[in-house]
């Protein structure tokens, strides 16, 4: 099963927004992405829906981040690209006769729960600034280097 990266591109192109100091094209956020900008424009019309970004047509338009950094969590984001599952892992048969096989699915239930709980709750306590914060000391750690992709 091929991984979900939503998340992680939409988190992605939301701190280049924040670091930005102008609205960015969704042209050059699919840079950042290698991927269309149709997908940018879907995927952040959903986030624009939620007031988390916001965008402007016309010469010096583009998308920008409308919510506050420091109150918007990274759960909260997951929950705005439509909560993908977060394991590839599952059952061979989601309601087996077998009883060896409800035995199992039954643990492997209560470990996915917890997991899911704890991964969840984990998202919730990282805010976009913080995620913002250690990009930042990052890129002061490495003052050489450069954020900008290659597109």
């Amino acid at each position: 099963m091929k991984s979900d990266s939503r998340l992680s591109s939409v988190l992605h192109v939301l701190l280049h927004m924040i670091h930005s100091d102008r609205p960015l094209t969704s042209e050059a956020l699919a840079g950042y992405l290698q991927t269309h900008p149709v997908v940018v424009r879907r995927t952040l019309a959903g986030l624009r829906t939620l007031g988390y970004v916001g965008s402007t047509k016309g010469h010096g338009g583009g998308w920008v981040v409308t919510c506050d950094p420091a109150v918007v969590t990274l759960h909260d984001i997951y929950t705005a690209v439509g909560a993908p599952a977060l394991f590839a892992i599952g059952h061979r048969t989601p309601d087996p006769v077998c009883l060896v096989e409800q035995a199992v699915n039954a643990a492997l239930d209560d470990a996915f729960q917890e997991a899911e709980a704890l991964l969840t709750a984990r998202l919730g306590g990282i805010t976009l600034a913080a995620l913002a914060a250690d990009f930042g000391h990052r890129l002061a750690a490495h003052p050489r280097s450069t954020h900008i992709h290659a597109h």
